[in-house]
């Protein structure tokens, strides 16, 4: 297994802060690049070559959302390329916007969910999804938003609520996002798991790694699906920054 580490944290991930953690962002910053780039982005092209359908899925419906998903990134990150994209660490890959997922994979350390609104719950439509925390996709795919969650014991009915107000009142071009933080003994990025085989959590000061993820909320502005992003950071122990109360 190859070691994939960040040096650093934009921001401190262990400032607890009660769920669901929403702050302002802003299109400059809602897509991050660091430096585990080039290594981030081989293992992703390895779990989509090796592993496709464990990490990517897309109903039909999902496609006009995920094709302007693409164009948004494109525009923001690649704002001068044409039918190819040349990445900061060397590679060049193709657009193809008749693959939306498949494209966005190879050009972003971001993953993407996308959930739609059918009738009053966003579900997820469509997603590539290299490096889950403790979750797998084809348990979540095409389930709305409370199922998504469980069995998280902290995600009651009052939370689930107020995220669904949350998704509905998000607006183009005002997107949010959230932290958390979650200590695991190795560096693997993609950690899939059945939610009911669950993980046992690890402590704070006795596991190896920090893994932490920057999570957007944003919503297309055409198609008004919204768009869950996760940038994932893992840290050495001794790199995190010592808090009194770490979450």
């Amino acid at each position: 297994m190859t070691t994939i580490l960040q040096t650093s944290i934009p921001y401190d991930p262990l400032n607890k802060r009660s769920l669901p953690g929403i702050q302002p962002a802003s299109m400059d910053n809602w897509l991050h690049r660091d430096d585990a780039f080039a290594a981030q982005m081989q293992r992703r092209e390895d779990l989509l070559v090796g592993h496709r359908s464990d990490v990517l899925a897309m109903d039909a419906g999902a496609k006009p959302a995920a094709q302007e998903l693409l164009n948004l990134v494109l525009n923001q990150v690649y704002p001068e390329c044409t039918d190819h994209v040349a990445r900061p660490d060397g590679a060049s890959d193709t657009i193809d916007l008749d693959q939306p997922l498949d494209t966005l994979c190879r050009l972003v350390q971001e993953d993407f969910c996308i959930l739609q609104k059918q009738g009053d719950e966003h579900v997820l439509t469509g997603a590539i999804l290299c490096f889950p925390a403790s979750w797998r996709l084809s348990e979540k795919f095409m389930r709305p938003l409370i199922d998504i969650h469980l069995p998280v014991d902290s995600y009651n009915a009052d939370i689930a609520r107020r995220v669904q107000r949350l998704f509905d009142g998000i607006q183009p071009g005002r997107p949010l996002w959230r932290f958390n933080a979650l200590w695991y003994e190795d560096t693997e990025l993609h950690q899939p798991r059945s939610a009911y085989d669950r993980r046992a959590a690890q402590e704070p000061g006795h596991a190896r790694f920090l893994r932490s993820e920057r999570q957007t909320l944003l919503r297309l502005p055409e198609t008004q699906a919204v768009v869950f992003s996760i940038h994932t950071y893992v840290l050495a122990a001794e790199q995190v920054p010592k808090m009194e109360n770490p979450a």
